[in-house]
């Protein structure tokens, strides 16, 4: 447990409904639903007084539909470890990215995303764990290092 708090500690404060529900292993929808039944989210995405006003979320942009809500992770988390969720060991959000990364990798007609489009999603601190998992498992794909650069790399034979 000490190890999720220390990577919780050392992440931004306000998150995006995405990256709020991945620390608990939940979908951004699954984690709004959460955040309506709590009182700090209306049926139309935005954040009630309550939320405002106790701090849980803060907007940012013009009011209307381009306003942007961001979620504070201490606040929103706790109240859903109140509720029974626990945060994901960052072990665990490690494999489940490395596995699926390999799947993309190897493709599927079925699937329109790339691997690369995919790798953009995967949160800064997993990166370097999920390169390691991913060549210790033969897999020739690599997520970038840096952050603002989503270039990445791919031998000849991607897994």
């Amino acid at each position: 447990m000490t190890l999720v708090h220390r990577v919780m500690a050392a992440s931004p404060i306000w998150l995006s409904l995405t990256d709020l529900g991945r620390i608990f292993g939940i979908s951004a929808v699954h984690c709004g639903r959460n955040l309506e039944q709590l009182g700090w989210r209306n049926r139309r995405g935005l954040p009630s007084p309550e939320a405002l006003e106790s701090g849980a979320a803060k907007t940012s942009g013009p009011h209307g539909q381009s306003q942007s809500t961001l979620w504070n992770r201490e606040i929103c988390g706790g109240a859903f470890e109140d509720k029974g969720y626990r945060p994901m060991p960052h072990s665990q959000q490690v494999q489940q990215w490395t596995y699926f990364l390999e799947a993309m990798a190897e493709g599927s007609p079925s699937i329109n995303a790339t691997v690369e489009q995919m790798a953009e999603d995967i949160p800064g601190d997993l990166v370097e764990d999920v390169n390691h998992q991913l060549a210790a498992r033969g897999c020739g794909f690599r997520v970038p290092r840096t952050g603002a650069s989503h270039h990445t790399r791919r031998s000849a034979s991607a897994c």
